[in-house]
């Protein structure tokens, strides 16, 4: 049957707002709303180079795309961004015909941009991957979509990047960012997870050797891949527990022995795993088998200590971050968390001084449950030296499920005699709402805001602004992870009340004097000022 090509050039533009041609790299015809989609005219795209109509952060990945266009597959959609100063965003879809002389056909239509944002190589950090992960879990269970897992190792990468000079080391982070993304769901579902393993998230696939076939050539390094089906029928939360297991595991193990085959195996391979650490940070959490570090968290005003956070350390030496973690998913947190304001409290009485304050994380699967209130009231009322010295900072907020009920447990604490801060303030828009419905003491802007304040203006500028609407709602505020000079100046001048960090001082088995800034350069300095009072 003959058909008409006005009538498969309509069909076309009916999912596509610009058609072009490329061959050789170069585009070679373009049909459709050039002048609307990339502010020039057909007859002004023709030759050139097609990589140039993107920016170069995602130059990497369109390169990739069009490295493996010849095997005949279908590639995309991808969003991506086009150059120039403007940010504008394209969904383009690519595919090379058999017996097409290699050209390459894309359809390219206007998109938003994506969301949550990407690191500088187009490559997401976990936290975002996994909030990414969720709504693919999500999409896919209304649609019907197969979605899978792969998880990537490309061997000798790290060993190569170290032996290149900087820049060259730069353009081969881009080049494997780059073929890693063009795998992935619409090359925005990526993440590394160390200097040679990544994670991505697809549309499921009949030939999965095609994928290390693809990144071998696109990075001429080899790699391995494993692909684990994701079942998103089955409760999203379940379902991510199992993606953050199947992540961890190949992140300690690689893909040693036999890879799971399913999201479900893997989950449950680790869980055994997991269970005989957890009933040993269960014992532990019992009979005290941790101890206390203190950083101090200095006012800026006058430069001296204003508090200590009180940090968990436990005996093994294991990561704190993993056993909280692992607290937080079997459930033991809240033991963890009324072990902790006992030590801390027992500590505040030990001090002779009564000047000693000490802040202790609470999770926010913690401050919803009326029994902690209840332990610290006793607790408290044992030690009536602690009462007034004691600051509670709330973490993983976004396990708070019911904020009514945590801000009358707020305030129930407030009662107490204590100040209660919310942690990692503005690392969601979650925390924003938090502040319309908590009525609270201090916030502490989140560390990713504060790290790198001395050469990111538009940080700056975020910091001054949470500064000024806490300052409006008479609400204290902390900068953590402070760890220069020019930092350290930044945050003083955005109104930021208090600063934590390597700077002032890094946790120590007995709370320490604040570290003056100014005397840092000086060695002789600072052993004199260690023997400095501090309140």
């Amino acid at each position: 049957m003959s058909i008409d090509p006005r009538r498969l050039l309509g069909l076309a533009f009916a999912s596509a707002d610009l058609l072009i041609e490329i061959r050789d790299g170069k585009i070679a015809m373009a049909l459709g709303a050039a002048q609307r989609i990339l502010g020039q005219s057909e007859a002004a795209l023709t030759g050139k180079v097609w990589r140039d109509l993107f920016a170069p952060a995602d130059q990497a990945l369109m390169d990739a795309i069009v490295a493996c266009a010849d095997d005949g597959a279908r590639r995309g959609p991808v969003v991506i961004r086009l150059a120039g100063p403007v940010e504008r965003y394209v969904s383009v879809v690519m595919r090379a015909l058999p017996e097409n002389g290699g050209r390459i056909s894309c359809a390219l239509t206007s998109s938003q941009a994506p969301s949550p944002a990407v690191g500088p190589e187009g490559l997401h950090p976990r936290e975002s991957f996994e909030d990414i992960a969720k709504g693919l879990f999500e999409a896919a269970r209304v649609t019907g979509i197969e979605l899978e897992l792969a998880m990537i190792e490309f061997a000798g990468l790290g060993e190569r990047r170290a032996a290149l000079p900087a820049a060259e080391a730069e353009v081969l982070d881009a080049q494997v960012a780059g073929a890693v993304r063009a795998e992935s769901h619409g090359g925005a579902a990526a993440t590394r997870l160390s200097s040679d393993r990544f994670a991505l998230l697809r549309a499921k696939d009949e030939n999965p050797e095609n994928l290390t076939r693809r990144l071998t050539q696109m990075v001429d390094l080899d790699a391995t891949a494993h692909v684990v089906s994701l079942e998103v029928g089955s409760a999203s939360a379940r379902a991510m527990r199992a993606l953050r297991y199947a992540m961890d595991d190949f992140l300690r193990e690689g893909l040693k022995d036999a890879p799971p085959m399913s999201l479900a195996e893997a989950m449950n391979r680790s869980v055994k795993r997991t269970l005989a650490r957890a009933g040993a940070l269960g014992v532990a959490v019992s009979q005290r088998r941790f101890n206390l570090a203190f950083q101090p968290v200095v006012n800026l005003a006058t430069g001296v200590a204003h508090h200590h956070e009180a940090l968990v350390r436990f005996e093994d030496g294991v990561s704190p971050f993993a056993l909280i973690r692992m607290a937080e998913e079997f459930d033991l947190i809240e033991e963890l968390d009324h072990a902790i304001v006992e030590q801390a409290v027992r500590r505040l009485a030990q001090d002779r001084s009564g000047e000693l304050k000490l802040a202790v994380n609470v999770s926010g699967r913690t401050i919803i449950n009326e029994s902690f209130v209840d332990n610290v009231s006793r607790t408290l009322a044992k030690f009536d030296k602690a009462k007034g010295r004691l600051i509670f900072e709330i973490t993983e907020s976004a396990a708070i499920d019911d904020l009514p009920r945590a801000n009358r447990h707020i305030q129930a604490l407030r009662g107490l005699g204590s100040m209660v801060c919310l942690d990692d303030f503005g690392a969601g828009a979650a925390s924003f709402a938090y502040l319309q419905e908590l009525n609270l003491d201090i916030v502490k802007i989140d560390g990713r805001y504060v790290r790198e304040l001395a050469g990111n203006g538009r940080d700056g500028a975020m910091v001054r602004r949470l500064v000024e609407l806490c300052r409006d709602l008479k609400i204290r505020t902390v900068a953590e992870m402070v760890e220069t000079v020019e930092v350290e100046e930044v945050v003083r001048n955005s109104g930021v009340d208090f600063a934590q960090g390597w700077l002032f001082g890094r946790p120590a088995d007995q709370p320490q004097p604040a570290l003056k800034p100014a005397l840092l350069t000086k060695p002789s300095a600072r052993r004199a000022g260690a023997s400095e009072s501090w309140g």
